[in-house]
């Protein structure tokens, strides 16, 4: 196996609301990558309770944080205008299920600076950022608290951006990924890379960091284009969601095998930030979605959970990546092992 600023060239992405878990760690660990849990969605302590659940593995892992977006919180008059329509739009949705739908949240910045400072007083190997920039004040107090700083980035711009903040690596992520995009500049005009492994090899002649790669990594043969292409590890998400140890729910497992299901598509419908699931009811009763997360999110989540309490994925977030076809059921420690046999 190649040497790996990361130790493997196999990386768990960090998977919020439930997904990603300490025993999703520890198979991963053993079966020769990298896990991570996930800060968002999280309050604090349940935070801090997750890393300790973690570190009693006695497995090196990381922790993911999502940067609150200052220019929406809370959101202008105008943006909060279209949420507070939105909102009414989803009653129906609501009666469904006969769920109420909670009054706008429009200040939640998920608890940013409490959990910063969690993982000061108790760092862990590895922490990652996802939704923009830490800040180089925080970047360099955690790396001196002894974390090793991952910045999530989707362009060359924005790499850039992360380069000037000192972080230790950065995750570049491609528009094939499932879940949320990591973006937080706008799009430039003009063609956009086709592959993660293109977008790669661009980023790595932008800056000089270790890179990871993030996008519709699903086999052996995509990981070893990424690591071609100049990326350090592949950070994989949607081949482990299917697998006995994420904690993903179970009509999200289904549908990932289910052939009825189609397409991904990006959608705002479930969270006001854009996300790539697969295309369901939701997704195509709701395409014209405003931009407004986290309060879309607070929204839709007992529409959300009401759904997978019934079995009903088809008002739930599936989250995929383009070749969610390859996602497959068992052990993620079998599924990592797949990914690395012969590197």
């Amino acid at each position: 196996m190649p040497e790996s600023f990361f130790g493997t060239p196999f990386i768990a992405a960090p998977m919020a609301g439930g997904t990603s878990t300490p025993a999703l760690v520890k198979a991963v660990h053993e079966g020769g990558g990298l896990g991570f849990i996930a800060a968002g969605y999280k309050g604090p302590a349940s935070m801090v309770a997750e890393m300790a659940a973690t570190r009693e593995l006695n497995v090196p892992f990381g922790m993911n944080v999502f940067v609150p977006d200052a220019r929406q919180l809370p959101p202008r008059p105008e943006a909060r205008a279209q949420i507070e329509a939105y909102r009414a739009e989803l009653e129906p949705e609501a009666a469904r299920y006969g769920v109420t739908l909670p009054p706008l949240r429009l200040d939640d910045d998920d608890a940013w600076q409490d959990k910063i400072d969690a993982l000061l007083a108790d760092p862990v190997e590895f922490v990652s950022f996802a939704f923009g920039l830490p800040g180089k004040p925080v970047v360099d107090a955690l790396r001196k608290a002894g974390s090793r700083v991952i910045s999530s980035v989707t362009s060359i711009e924005e790499a850039l951006a992360a380069a000037e903040e000192g972080p230790d690596a950065i995750a570049v992520q491609h528009s094939s990924a499932g879940g949320h995009t990591a973006a937080f500049l706008p799009a430039r005009p003009g063609p956009t890379p086709r592959t993660t492994a293109e977008l790669v090899t661009q980023v790595r002649g932008a800056v000089g960091l270790p890179l990871i790669a993030a996008g519709a990594i699903m086999d052996n043969s995509a990981l070893r284009d990424v690591l071609a292409a100049g990326a350090e590890a592949a950070q994989v998400g949607t081949a482990l969601v299917r697998t006995e140890e994420s904690g993903a729910r179970k009509p999200h497992k289904d549908a990932l095998g289910d052939p009825a299901f189609t397409e991904t598509a990006m959608t705002r419908a479930f969270t006001g930030r854009w996300a790539r699931s697969l295309v369901n009811e939701f997704v195509r009763e709701h395409p014209d979605a405003p931009e407004g997360y986290p309060a879309i999110h607070h929204l839709t989540s007992p529409v959300r959970g009401a759904a997978s309490a019934a079995g009903d994925p088809h008002r739930l977030n599936l989250w995929a990546g383009t070749g969610w076809q390859q996602a497959r059921a068992g052990s993620a420690r079998d599924v990592v092992r797949q990914f690395l046999n012969g590197l």
